[in-house]
């Protein structure tokens, strides 16, 4: 996760995800029985898992609840990922 205080925690030995992104609310996700979660940071969510589909399908739906976005690069994305950026409007 990349932005100024996005943080996660997991919580319930990995069954539930807390996301702080920058809304007045934390976003609360479950995780399915199939998948393990950890964080070793407060901004690295590690998914590991059995099935490879789940996995990717739920490392899928955390990133879709803040996906980066193209100017500042802020969101959250995958570990090998890398975001070009666009320019920002030009001043005269």
């Amino acid at each position: 996760m990349v932005g100024v205080g996005y943080k996660a925690r997991a919580e319930a030995e990995g069954r539930l995800l807390f996301l702080k992104l920058g809304y007045s609310h934390e976003v609360e996700l479950t995780v399915p029985p199939a998948v393990r979660v950890f964080c070793f940071k407060n901004n690295v969510i590690c998914c590991t898992g059995i099935d490879k589909q789940r996995v990717h399908q739920f490392a899928a739906s955390v990133r879709s609840c803040k996906p980066p976005e193209v100017y500042k690069g802020k969101g959250i994305l995958y570990i090998d990922e890398v975001i070009k950026k666009k320019q920002g409007k030009k001043s005269k």
